[in-house]
C-alpha cells in the first residue's frame, strides 16, 4: 500500500528530473577531469544522449535503473500500485531504447549505457575507468 495520496504521489513524480540528474553530474565531472569534452543532451542525435562525444563518436546514455528497467537490480522493481501502468511504461521506455541505440550503432555511433547503480560509491571508480577503456580505443 502506497503511504502518500494519489495526488502527493501524483507531485513526487511530477518533480523527477530527466537532464541534469546527481548520476549524470558525477559522471560529467569524471570525464571533464579526465579531459574529455563533449556536449549534452544533443537534440539532433536520434535518442537524445545524455553525453555526446563528438571526438570519439561517442555517446553515453545515463539511465536510472527504475526507469529503463535495469534487469536483475533492485532499484527496479515495480511499485505495488497501479503496477499495470508501470509495468507498461516502462517496458516502453525499454523498447524505446532498444530502437535509438540500435539505431545510432547502424550510423556509426559506439553507444554506451551507464546504469544508476553502477554509480554507488564502492563501483564508480571502477565503472568510469571501464567507460574510459571503451571510449579511447574508439577513437583509433
Amino acid at each position: 500500500m502506497d503511504r502518500l495520496t494519489p495526488e502527493q504521489r501524483h507531485k513526487n513524480m511530477s518533480n523527477v528530473r530527466n537532464r541534469g540528474t546527481k548520476p549524470e553530474l558525477k559522471v560529467r565531472k569524471w570525464l571533464w577531469q579526465r579531459g574529455f569534452r563533449y556536449r549534452l543532451n544533443d537534440k539532433s542525435i536520434q535518442g537524445c544522449p545524455d553525453i555526446v562525444l563528438r571526438k570519439f563518436h561517442t555517446v553515453i546514455f545515463i539511465n536510472g535503473c527504475f526507469w529503463h528497467g535495469h534487469e536483475n537490480c533492485k532499484k527496479a522493481h515495480l511499485p505495488e500500485t497501479n503496477q499495470e501502468f508501470w509495468s507498461k511504461k516502462i517496458q516502453g521506455n525499454i523498447e524505446r531504447d532498444k530502437i535509438n541505440h540500435e539505431s545510432l550503432q547502424k550510423s556509426g555511433w559506439q553507444v554506451i549505457v551507464i546504469w544508476e547503480c553502477q554509480l554507488k560509491k564502492q563501483c564508480f571508480e571502477n565503472t568510469m575507468l571501464e567507460v574510459e577503456q571503451k571510449i579511447i580505443p574508439y577513437s583509433l
